[in-house]
This record gives C-alpha cells, sequence and structure tokens, in this order.
C-alpha cells in the first residue's frame, strides 16, 4: 500500500504536456520557493486578519466577527495545514519524479494564492454589528437617580425632542445613568441601531464619525444625519459642561447630586452590614457621607475604602482627613479630586499603590486586559518575586480584586478593567509628583514630545497609541538618568535614531510592541539595567543586534516578529524567566541553547513551524518552567518530556503541546495536539496530567481513542475533543468490559467534534475482539456525563448518531451538529433488542432535559430525527435548522412534556423555531399527528 500513492502521482503527471513536465521537472526548487512564499504570506495575512478583528471586537459599538470572515479563517487553517502536508510529501520524496512534485506544489501554490486574493478586505471592516442594534454594557445600581433617568427617557419618546444633554460635575452618576438607558433602548427595541460610542479629551473628531456612520451603515461621503423628528436620529451625550450642551442645540438635563438620604443608602449598601448594625459608629458615619458631597462615586470609593472597618477612632479620623483634605482646595473639580485620595493614600500596601498609577499609563477611557496587566505590575517589580510566577499572578489578582473592591478600577467587557475619568485624573495629578511620569498615551502625537518635557528626575514615560512614525535625532531627549520605563507599543514607528538608548541608564521596561520598525540601533545594548523588552507584533523586525549585555533580562517578547535567527548573545542572559518565541520565520533553535536559560518559568515556540521541533534532552533542565507551548517530532520525544517533568515532580500550570502537526488548534489552557503521525494506535507511555483539550487528525492506524490499555482512558479532565481525517477511527470509546471497567473515559468532556472519519460507526463499541467490535447497551455511567456540544462532519458509516441506552449518559447535551454523513438514517435511535424486550407498540422517550439546537445538512439518506416508534422529551429545545440535502426527512418527531400527560401530537417545547426553505417544509408529512404543524414555528431560511 505504500507504494500505492506514489504510482498514482506519476499516472497523474503523465498526462502533463511534455513542456509542462520539463518545466515542473527543471524548475522544481523555484516552484517549491514559490509556494513557500506564498504559504507564508497568507499565514501573514492570517494573523493580520485575527489582530485587526480583535481590534473590532473591542470597539464599544457591540460587534461581532462578520460570517465571511470567520469562515475565511477556518478555512485558511485547513488550507495551510494541506500546504504542510504537501511540503511534507515533496521533502520526503514520496513520490517518485521532480516532475510529479513539481506539479503538486505549482497546483497548491494556485490555491494558496486563490485564498490569498479573496482574503476579507480589512478597509471594509472584518466585524458588524452585534444583536438587538447593539450589546448591552456593565452598569452598577442606580441608587435615588430614577427622576432623573425618567426625564431623560420622557424625552427620548418625544417626537420633537432630537438632541439631548446630559451634564453634572465629575463623578455624578452620568454615564451610568446613560448606560441604564442605553440597556433599556436595547431591550424596549425602540429604535433600530442604538450607538455608545465614547470620547475622550484627546478625542479624533474623524475616528467618532467613523464609528458612528460605520453603525449607521452609512458611507462617510454621505455625512451623517443631523437628528430631527423628521428622521427619527436622536442624539444624548453627557459633559461636565453645561456650555457644550447648550452650544450643542440640546434639550439641557442636569444630573444633581444625591440627597442626603439617598446618598447614605448607597454608601450603607457598599460599607458593608456589620457597620450598618453599629450604633456606636452610624453618627459618624453619616458625617463622613456628607462629605462625599452626594456624589456616587466618591461614595462608593470611601465606602470601598471603610468597608469592614468597625473601630469608632478610625471612622472619627477619617472624618477629620476628609475635612482636613477638603479645607485645602478650591472648586469643584479639585475637591473631586482630594476625596478620591483618600481612597488612594488608605491603601496600605505602597506597591498596590504603584499598581493602581500604573494604569493611568493606558489612554483615557480604555480598557486594559486583566492579565496584561498583572504582566506588567510583574515586569514592573510592583508583585514580590514569588518561587512561581503563577504565585505571583495570583497575587496580581487580589490586587486587582483589592482595587475593583475600593471602585478605583471599575469592570468592563471582555475581561478588563477601566478607570473612571474622574479617578484617573486624580491619578495623573499623583503621578506629577511621585514618581515623575510623562503620560500623553492616545494623544495623537506624530512625534516625541519636545526636549523641554523630557525632564531630568522622569521616571516613566508613555507614549502609546499614538502616531508616532520615527525617532529621529533632532527630538532626541536629553540625558534621562531616572527613566526606567518607556512605552512605545501601538505607534507606527519604522525607525529609531542610532543613538536614541545611550542616554537612559536605568531603563528596566521597554515595549516597542505592535510598531513598524525593521531593525533595533546598537545602542539597545547599553542598557544593561534593562529587565524587559517587548517586541511582540512588529512584523516588519528581521533582526536584532546582539543581546550579551542585557544581563538583567528577565522577559523577552518576539512573538509575530520576522526573525529568522535567534538573536546572537542570548545564551548570556541567563536570568530570562520569561521568552516568546512565537515566531512563524524562526529557522532552528539553535542545540545547548535552552539548557542555559534554567529559570526560565515561560517558554513559547511556534508550533506551526516545523523548523522549531523540539528535543526532550533541551528541554530536561529547565526545572522552574510554569507554561510552554512547543512542538515535538514524534510521540518519543513527547513522552520523555512528559517523563523528565513528572520525575521532577513538576507540573505545568498551562501548556500547549504538539506533535508533528503544523496545524496549531490549541484553544484551551492544557492542550495537546498530534497530527500526522503514522504507525501509532493511540499509545502514550504517559499522558499530561489534567489535559484539558486534545486534538488528534491525520493519524490512520488509530482504531478508537479510549480502549482498555488507552492512556487517555484516566484523562479524567479532558473538556475538548477533536477527531479529524483519521482514516481507521471506527469509534471513540472501545472497552471489552464497561460493566467491571474502573476507567470513567470523557467524564468531564463537554465537547466533541468528529470530523472527516470515513470508519466511524458508533461512538461507544464494545470490542469483542479484533475487527469484530459491536456497539454496546451499556455504557460506563460517567462517560460523556458532562457532554454539551457533539459536532459530526463528513463521517460516511455513521448511521445511528446516538443509540437510546446513551441517552441516560447524555443527560447535560445542549447541541447537536450533524452534515456530510451519507449513511446517517436516524439520529436518536432504538436498538433491535430494546424493540424485542418493550414490544414493538411500546412508546419509548428519549430524554435529553438540556438540548437546545439541532442543526442538521448534507444528510440524503436522513429519515427521523428519532425512531418512529420514540418521542422526544426535552422543553428544553430551542431550535431545529434543516439545510440542502435532507430530502428524505419528512418528519418531524412528536414531542411530550417534562411534567404532565400532555398529547404529544398537540404539543410542542414552547420556545422551539423550526428554520428550514419553504420547500423542505411543505414536503413533510403529517398524517400521524395533523394538528402538530399548527403549534411549530417555522422561519424560511435561504440556501
Amino acid at each position: 500500500m505504500e507504494y500505492v500513492e506514489p504510482v498514482v502521482g506519476i499516472a497523474n503527471c503523465l498526462g502533463t504536456p511534455v513542456c509542462k513536465y520539463l518545466q515542473y521537472h527543471r524548475k522544481l526548487n523555484n516552484y517549491v520557493r514559490n509556494f513557500k512564499r506564498i504559504r507564508d504570506e497568507l499565514n501573514c495575512k492570517m494573523e493580520d486578519i485575527k489582530l485587526q478583528l480583535k481590534a473590532e471586537l473591542l470597539s464599544p459599538l457591540g460587534k461581532i466577527p462578520k460570517q465571511g470572515v470567520e469562515n475565511w479563517l477556518k478555512a485558511v487553517k485547513e488550507m495551510i495545514r494541506e500546504a504542510q502536508v504537501v511540503e511534507n510529501k515533496v521533502s520526503n520524496g514520496r513520490y517518485l519524479c521532480r516532475a510529479c512534485n513539481g506539479k503538486l506544489v505549482d497546483e497548491k501554490t494556485r490555491e494558496l494564492k486563490e485564498f490569498l486574493n479573496n482574503a476579507p478586505n480589512a478597509s471594509e471592516g472584518l466585524a458588524m454589528d452585534g444583536p438587538s442594534a447593539g450589546l448591552p454594557l456593565p452598569t452598577s445600581e442606580l441608587v435615588g437617580e430614577e427622576a432623573v433617568r425618567n426625564e431623560i427617557w420622557a424625552c427620548l419618546m418625544q417626537e420633537e425632542v432630537s438632541k439631548i444633554g446630559v451634564w453634572g460635575m465629575g463623578g455624578v452618576g452620568k454615564t451610568t445613568i446613560i448606560k441604564h438607558i442605553h440597556n433599556d433602548l436595547l431591550k424596549e427595541q425602540r429604535f433600530e441601531r442604538v450607538i455608545w460610542v465614547t470620547i475622550s479629551k484627546e478625542f479624533n473628531v474623524m475616528k467618532v464619525q467613523d464609528d458612528i456612520a460605520d453603525a449607521l451603515k452609512l458611507k462617510e461621503e454621505v455625512g451623517i444625519p443631523e437628528p430631527s423628528g423628521s428622521n427619527g436620529c436622536k442624539l444624548v451625550l453627557t459633559t461636565r459642561s453645561e456650555h457644550v450642551c447648550k452650544y450643542m442645540g440640546c434639550k439641557v438635563i442636569k444630573v444633581k447630586p444625591l440627597s442626603e438620604e439617598e446618598a447614605l443608602i448607597l454608601f450603607l449598601n457598599k460599607v458593608g452590614p456589620n457597620i450598618v448594625q453599629s450604633p456606636t459608629i452610624m453618627p459618624t458615619l453619616k458625617l463622613v457621607v456628607n462629605e462625599c458631597a452626594g456624589l456616587p462615586l466618591t461614595i462608593v470609593v470611601v465606602a470601598g475604602t471603610m468597608k469592614g472597618e468597625d473601630n469608632p477612632r478610625i471612622w472619627k479620623n477619617a472624618l477629620k482627613e476628609l475635612k482636613e483634605r477638603i479645607g485645602k482646595v478650591e472648586g469643584v473639580e479639585a475637591e473631586v479630586i482630594e476625596r478620591l485620595k483618600f481612597s488612594f493614600d488608605h491603601l496600605k500596601d505602597e506597591k498596590v499603590k504603584y499598581c493602581f498609577l500604573h494604569c493611568a499609563l493606558y489612554p483615557e477611557d480604555f480598557g486594559i486586559e486583566k492579565d496584561e496587566l498583572i504582566e506588567c505590575w510583574i515586569e514592573e517589580e510592583f508583585i514580590d518575586d514569588m518561587s512561581t510566577r503563577q504565585e505571583m499572578k495570583d497575587k496580581g489578582h487580589v490586587i486587582l480584586k483589592k482595587l475593583e473592591d475600593n471602585c478605583l478600577l471599575e469592570n468592563v467587557l471582555y475581561e478588563r478593567v477601566q478607570m473612571h475619568d474622574a479617578v484617573r485624573d486624580m491619578a495623573l495629578s499623583i503621578t506629577r509628583m511621585n514618581p515623575r511620569c510623562m503620560i500623553q498615551a492616545g494623544s495623537q502625537l506624530e512625534e516625541l514630545p519636545e526636549k523641554v518635557q523630557w525632564s531630568p528626575d522622569i521616571e516613566k514615560v508613555s507614549l502609546m497609541y499614538n502616531s508616532i512614525s520615527e525617532i529621529s535625532i533632532d527630538v532626541l531627549p536629553t540625558k534621562c538618568q531616572l527613566l526606567t520605563t518607556l512605552l512605545l507599543q501601538e505607534n507606527p514607528i519604522k525607525k529609531i535614531s542610532i543613538s536614541f538608548f545611550i542616554n537612559m541608564p536605568c531603563l528596566s521596561v521597554l515595549n516597542l510592541s505592535s510598531t513598524k520598525i525593521k531593525s533595533l540601533p546598537n545602542s539597545i545594548s547599553e542598557l544593561k539595567n534593562l529587565t524587559t523588552l517587548l517586541l511582540s507584533g512588529c512584523r516588519e523586525l528581521r533582526d536584532l543586534p546582539c543581546l550579551s549585555m542585557l544581563q538583567e533580562l528577565k522577559k523577552l517578547d518576539l512573538s509575530q516578529t520576522k526573525i529568522e535567527e535567534v538573536p546572537e548573545g542570548m545564551d548570556m542572559l541567563v536570568k530570562l524567566r520569561y521568552l516568546d518565541l512565537q515566531v512563524f520565520s524562526l529557522k532552528e533553535i539553535p542545540a545547548g541553547l535552552l539548557p542555559k536559560l534554567v529559570h526560565l518559568q515561560h517558554l513559547s515556540f511556534e508550533v506551526d513551524n516545523e523548523k522549531t521541533s523540539l528535543k526532550a534532552e533541551e528541554m530536561e533542565p529547565l526545572k522552574k518552567l510554569e507554561c510552554f507551548t512547543g512542538r515535538f517530532e514524534d510521540i518519543g520525544e513527547l513522552n520523555k518530556f512528559i517523563s523528565s517533568m513528572q520525575q521532577s515532580k513538576k507540573n505545568l500550570i498551562n501548556y500547549h503541546l504538539q506533535v508533528c502537526s503544523s496545524l496549531p488548534m490549541a484553544s484551551g489552557d492544557k492542550t495537546v495536539t498530534i497530527g500526522g503521525v503514522q504507525n501509532w494506535e493511540g499509545e502514550l507511555i504517559m499522558h499530561p496530567i489534567e489535559i484539558q483539550e486534545l486534538n488528534i487528525f491525520g493519524c490512520d492506524y488509530l482504531r478508537s481513542l479510549v480502549d482498555d490499555n488507552s492512556s487517555f482512558k484516566n484523562a479524567i479532565d479532558l473538556r475538548v475533543c477533536w477527531i479529524w481525517m483519521c482514516e481507521g477511527i471506527e469509534c471513540v470509546v472501545s472497552l471489552s468490559s464497561f460493566a467491571s471497567s474502573s476507567a470513567h473515559p470523557f467524564q468531564s468532556l463537554e465537547v466533541l467534534n468528529l470530523f472527516n472519519l470515513p470508519k466511524l460507526s458508533a461512538l461507544i463499541m464494545k470490542d469483542a475482539g479484533i475487527g469484530s467490535a459491536t456497539t454496546s447497551t451499556v455504557a460506563p455511567s460517567a462517560c460523556f456525563s458532562h457532554l454539551k456540544e457533539i459536532m459530526i462532519y463528513n463521517c460516511s458509516s455513521m448511521k445511528t448518531l446516538l443509540p437510546h441506552w446513551l441517552l441516560p449518559n447524555l443527560q447535560n447535551l445542549e447541541e447537536i451538529h450533524v452534515s456530510l454523513c451519507d449513511e446517517v438514517v436516524e439520529i436518536l435511535g432504538v436498538a433491535t433488542s430494546e424493540v424485542e424486550e418493550k414490544g414493538s407498540d411500546a412508546l419509548i422517550k428519549f430524554h435529553l432535559p438540556k438540548l437546545r439546537e439541532l442543526l442538521f445538512s448534507g444528510l440524503p439518506n436522513l429519515k427521523s430525527i428519532c425512531s418512529k416508534s420514540g418521542v422526544m422529551v426535552c422543553d428544553s429545545l430551542e431550535f431545529i435548522k434543516v439545510d440542502e440535502g435532507c430530502d428524505k426527512l419528512k418528519r418531524i418527531p412528536p414531542f411530550v412534556p417534562l411534567v404532565g400527560n400532555g398529547q404529544p401530537f398537540a404539543y410542542a417545547p414552547p420556545s422551539l423555531t423550526i428554520r428550514s426553505s419553504t420547500e423542505w417544509w411543505e414536503s413533510l408529512e403529517w398524517d400521524d399527528h395533523p394538528n402538530f404543524e399548527n403549534v411549530l414555528k417555522h422561519e424560511r431560511s435561504s440556501w
């Protein structure tokens, strides 16, 4: 058999014209180079699309990915995997003549080019508007602000009012009120579109217009319509200035501070029940509330600071301190800042204060990823050094929780935190004094600030998210002897002056991520105190100067750059704890490099790059490793690595381990991907403990994933499993004796995806001997007991998806998707033995209490969703979609309610909707239950 494919390849090549045949033969190397270039371009385009899509999804306009974009990304992943298969065939001499290889490479190059040419147009946007005209915004409970909320709502409902201006002092609750109204508008669907746009002090008019035009589906040239009664557009703005409201021609509504009673209620809600019940504290507490001047922001911040404090003397001291602070300043805004400083000053740990102030380095109204923020705190050494990086991250989350509890940071969407603009104003007032900072993040700068702004005692500089394209010699700062942090990420910087870094002897953290630099100046070698160098996403960066002098470096991130060689001198960076080399273009990992970096806690390589396959012996000295992403050449190397980790009693906290395959599929925290391994029947000497995601494809010798001898039998924490393109797979679980087995395979599994498995005939089989496996009538009690989603695609031997005897294990199942399975006759089936046992007239109930979705397409032999003698019991079912290619499916199964004795022919789950073509719906047969059609909701879909 091993010679069949090469022979077929030659046969296919024989029909090629002679001139083309000779060209394939003579210019094979040229074809291969062109193939690799196009493949790399496509891979880069895919990464660019991913990054832009991620950025668009973070927009406050409630975006979701365009369907075409998601489809393209999925298809490109598969195409790049196929390209790797072609490259492997050519490099291994799979075909017996150069011409055949040339033709194969040429054809695949054409396919890659087509995908490249059909890439989504980034300039037209990659995301679209979310459901219900927008997405709800996270917000806090309103106290005592119902009157102004109702006033704003009433104006919105009046046709003659088109513009509403809501004004009030900082921290009075304007934004919170409008967030509630925004969410209410989404619920009631009074308007076709509801757009939320945040405008910071340093806003860009064109950007705001683009956001609004995009949400309204307008081209910029048309302009944004002026709100009026005739066009139905409304504008609501919030501002601290009444003048702005009047200038904009708005109906003016002022948000006033809370009354004493309302302020007290809000304060007591935040300060804790034990304080409320203390009669000795209550008189002082009321006076403290009065000092908050009825501002919800200062009330919750001060209450958060005093939460749980039951010492009356401390309350009296807090009252005295608040009075003194406010008495020292003049002006409403200054008083607000002083009240907020009260909370900052009461943070007991100085390093927690530094953690808070670091947030002010980001642009105004910026949502900061929690994990990124904690990484920054570690880089700045605000978190004390601990034995493991995970302990430091845990400490970071404790600090984050403290700042959130004190209302100094607020939670926003996508696991991010944000500073209220008034809180940021307070933080900035502190950073102007100690530590000395220059913060011009997101200020639309096109060049570095002038020399005079770079004072000699400056410690931290944040110029992130600007439009600086060059750092030239004429704008170089004077000596910055105390500068420790320089943040230049997200600027289109193409060039940095040669001598730029010479005057920064104390620089510790340098962030140049997502800039357009092609190389770094040699002066970076002067930064002998540098501990963190971040270059992630510098897609033009091809080389670095020698790093041997940077011996204090602890973190180096070169991910998504274009470097081809590991930087010279990296073997001298013996203090490195964090190294990210997820670089597709990297040609090799020099032998002997990793064993010298014994302090590494985090190590990442590009698993899609076969040139960076690792040897277990190189990894063995890394005893402190906690987070690891990498690829091994074969199962043996993976086993050696896992064995060495277990022998050192070291468990990885986060890992993405890959064998052979060049297609990254990992999405979980603890993932193993095995692809293209021949002669592998599923055994591993040992598997990673607590594995959560398993991806297997292209392993043709694999017959089942779990059997009596399988190492995956005890992978009790596995959550997600993908199996695809494995020609030998007959079932997922095959055990000789379920009843006596102590194994509980897949007891935690939630997602199961089975793609392109031509021999798959059942999920579970009882192994009665080689080649004679039969479907079981009993399953291990915990097997699939947490399964939520199952997707079956192009499995041509499957006839019945889920037998009735397996359903007791599937009580948590929510979604079933089945596509392109030619032999599937029914989804839920009954074994012949069960029919004989119960009698042919017995009514068999299929209990699936959590099932929500059934999606079918390309099932030419599907005749029924459940056996004709069965009824479905699943009140939770919301959606059945029947797409093209299910012509033999002529009936919807009857349903019975979970409770009661309702007649099946007249009952359907209350939220069930069926979507299909009109033609298919009209072809259904209702003879057995003539009234059933009337209780079903049907929506037409287009194929």
